[in-house]
């Protein structure tokens, strides 16, 4: 399997840098950004990161993704609803399992047998 690469760095260096850049731009003591919107900010981030870098597809890590942007609008006085972030976490997960899990999940064979016949391939006869 290979590795997913951001720029030809692992995502997590890229989520410790931008973590670092935020962290600094907290120290300077800017009017728009405190302690506990420097969280949100990271935590979004890296939860967009390591869902769309993340092989094979985990549908809950997208959820996780959202989660964390709706705690960086909160931060920012832009909240939505709990039934807002609760809705679009359904329609992700239903999303992932019409077009994005079952497309990557190969069966192996068909392990059932007929007559004490292992069927590999083909059409089943009665």
């Amino acid at each position: 399997m290979t590795q997913i690469k951001i720029f030809g760095r692992e995502p997590a260096l890229w989520i410790a840098l931008i973590g670092s850049l935020v962290t600094w731009a907290v120290s300077l003591g800017l009017d728009w950004l405190n302690a506990g919107q420097a969280t949100a900010i990271v935590t979004a981030i890296s939860a967009v990161l390591i869902a769309l870098t993340t092989r094979p597809i985990a549908p809950a890590l997208f959820v996780g993704a959202v989660a964390a942007g709706a705690a960086m609008f909160a931060e920012y006085n832009l909240a939505v609803s709990d039934a807002f972030v609760t809705g679009l976490g359904a329609i992700i997960l239903a999303g992932f399992a019409l077009f994005g899990i079952r497309p990557q999940a190969t069966p192996a064979a068909d392990p059932r047998t007929i007559d004490g016949q292992i069927v590999k391939a083909g059409p089943v006869r009665a």
